[in-house]
Formats: C-alpha cells, structure tokens, sequence
C-alpha cells in the first residue's frame, strides 16, 4: 500500500495487534465463530508520519448498518452541546443566517445542538439506523457516504463543518477532504474532533485501535493532509472526551493564521517523539505487560469464585477482549444500554450482551471497558460501589 495521507510507498510496522474481526460485528449467537477476521496493524509513514491501518475493511460492511448511538451517553451530548456553543460565540454569534453541515452526523446529537442555536442544519450519515432516528427527531439527515460527489449533489457552503469521531475512519480520505473544502464558505470553519494519537499512546489506550479507524492523527499529521486540499488547521485544543481527543479548527489555508495554543502542541508532539516509530514501538511492549496484567486479575477472580461482568459493549472493548485473548470463562456478559444489542454476541470473544435494566443482581467486580465515560458509570452506580461492587479499569486516562 502506500500512505493514506501522502502517497508515499514506505510504510514501515509500528504496531501489531494480530488477527481480529472487525470490532463492531457484534453477532447472534448462531453465527459465532463464522465472523470473518482481517490483520489489524497500525503502520507508520516514513514521509509524514501518519500511522495508518495497512488493511481496510470495506467501508459498505463496516458502516451500512452500524449500530452505534452518539446521544446514549450524557457525557457525549454535553460535551456535543459546548462545542457547538463555543464554536458560535466565538465566530458566528452575531450572524443571522447560518449553516451547519455534520459529516457523519449519527443520531443527530451535534446536530441537534446547533439547531437549537439556529443554524439551518443538515447531517450526512450512512448508517440506516441512527439515520432514521435522527430524522424521526427532525435533524434533516441525508442517508449518504460524504465524499466530493455527496458534496456536489449538496450544492451549498456552510459557515461550520462539523466531523466528530469521523475523520480518522474514512476510505474515501482525499474525496471527502475536497468535499469539505467545496462545501466550507470562504470564512468558514471545519471543527474536526478526533482521538488524540499523542494520548492514546500516553493513555495505553491500545483499544482505541480498530478497523474502523483507519488513521491515527496528531495535530502534525492531519495538518499535512488538510494543506493537501487547500485547507489548514488555525488552533486546536485538547478534550478530555474519549480519554484524550484533538478538537481541531480549520478554514481555507490562505486565512490560517496559526495559535499559539496550536504551536504548543505541535512543539510537545515534537519534543516527546510522537511521530517517531520508537514512540510507538515503546506502546506496543506496553501493551504486552497490560495483557499479563490483566489477565492475572481475571484469573485470580475466577480463582475466587468473583463474578466478573464486563460494563458495556463498546466498539473498542472488542479489540481489547480479542488483542487479550478474554472469553466467557473470565467475563460472564457484558452489559450494555443500547437496546439494538439485545440478545447479541461479541465479535471474537462471543460474549454475550446483556442490558443493564435486565440485571437481577450486580456482579462481584465491573470489568470497565467504557472506560473513557468513567465520571458518568461511577456516578451511575452509586448504589453497587457502596454494596461492595468492584469497578475495575483496564485503561486509566491521564487527567487533561
């Protein structure tokens, strides 16, 4: 392959989580051990640095019936609601008429949150669950893959360009890339939020790792490819959302005028070598003293005879299950939210999915693998951790 980002033909191994099935094909219990399974492995440019996956799972089976629901979490629709509030104080609060497009728009809980600002709205999204159910909400949601042709048939320019937790899966990089650029008024913003490479390597976040996130940004990285397309980044600010993410601001390159605050990260990724494979060749060995950790843990509570469920089913908890080698002999079921996962299997691992308001009686210990909604699950279950529940975190995020 070449680089995602550059075209540049050397790509060089930089971590290696073996074999697995793509993370959100959660199953009926008759189909499992007949999902099908793909390399997952993050390469490195020796051009521009990017780490990229060097396989792609077709973007029609990953994302055509994805059910993944942005508003189940309190934490999302909050941190979804300051964001659209700071981006209109801060560039478009005295503008009458105003436009917001969400690429990759979900359920609509960004989209709702500019709606309510006044912004004339509307949302781009594959995926025909959370599609229906944005517009059954009436969030005007298009049923599309966002690219320069979905830009074209469009045919309108938007003060606010929004891609939240999308830019890093996409397929069709350089297409959707233009079509922001078309789509973007002459003094518009493209808000990008995106999971911070930088973080999830300081984090050992290695779960953040699937085939739907096709690249790995830093702010040095995704710079590069903006400037590709006439675009470029004007300031960034770390979230601590999802254990540490990149809320970026971009507008047409010849307006960039760089922030400080955009210079300081740019110059800390420089100093710790977060764009160097030794950096992520460190992660990898990480990674392998968290599995013996883990997995001691898990032992020794089935040694005890500790019940141990695993809190949710998000996507990321299945490339750690699998990247750990966790089945139903250490972790019963998983318990989830999201009703469209009743009666489900992971993927890999074929544990089963269970929803929380279907419990009898909480476990001996949580095995939290939606770990990057920490505050909300422990104020959530108040109740278990005075009874004595153990909430068990195998990834703990640096504070932001």
């Amino acid at each position: 392959m070449i680089c995602r980002v550059c075209d540049h033909p050397r790509l060089e191994l930089a971590v290696d989580l073996g074999v697995q099935p793509w993370a959100n094909d959660f199953i009926r219990p008759s189909e499992a051990g007949r999902e099908p399974t793909y390399p997952l492995r993050v390469v490195r440019c020796v051009h521009c640095g990017t780490a990229q996956l060097d396989h792609t799972v077709a973007k029609e089976t990953m994302f055509a019936d994805h059910t993944y629901l942005s508003g189940m979490t309190q934490t999302l629709r909050d941190h979804f609601a300051a964001v659209a509030r700071a981006v209109d104080q801060r560039f478009f609060a005295d503008r009458p008429a105003k436009a917001m497009l969400d690429i990759g728009s979900n359920d609509g809980t960004q989209l709702r949150s500019y709606r309510d600002l006044g912004y004339d709205i509307l949302g781009v999204e594959p995926a025909r669950l959370p599609a229906e159910l944005a517009n059954q909400a009436g969030l005007t949601t298009r049923r599309a893959f966002f690219n320069a042709a979905t830009a074209a048939e469009i045919g309108r320019k938007f003060e606010v360009i929004n891609a939240s937790g999308v830019f890093f899966h996409l397929e069709e990089l350089h297409s959707v890339t233009a079509g922001i650029t078309a789509s973007l008024a002459d003094d518009g913003v493209f808000v990008i939020q995106f999971l911070y490479m930088k973080r999830i390597v300081e984090n050992d976040a290695f779960d953040q790792i699937y085939h739907e996130h096709l690249l790995y940004y830093n702010v040095r990285t995704l710079d590069r490819l903006l400037r590709r397309h006439g675009l470029a980044l004007f300031d960034a600010e770390l979230s601590p959302i999802h254990g540490g993410s990149i809320i970026g601001y971009a507008t047409h390159a010849p307006r960039a005028q760089p922030s400080e605050r955009l210079a300081a990260l740019g110059r800390a990724e420089d100093a710790a070598g977060a764009n160097t494979l030794a950096w992520y060749h460190a992660f990898q060995a990480r990674m392998v003293a968290r599995k013996a950790e883990n997995l001691a843990f898990l032992q020794a509570c089935r040694a005890a005879g500790r019940t141990v469920y695993g809190l949710g089913a998000p996507v990321k908890g299945n490339t750690l299950l699998n990247y750990f080698g966790i089945g139903p002999e250490l972790i019963a079921c998983l318990t989830e939210r999201n009703p469209h996962r009743r009666g489900l299997v992971a993927p890999g691992s074929h544990i089963p999915v269970k929803l929380e308001d279907e419990l009898t009686a909480p476990p001996d210990v949580y095995y939290v693998l939606a770990w990057n909604f920490k505050a909300e699950i422990l104020a959530r279950h108040q109740a278990d951790r005075a009874r004595g529940v153990e909430f068990y975190f195998p990834v703990n995020p640096r504070e932001v």
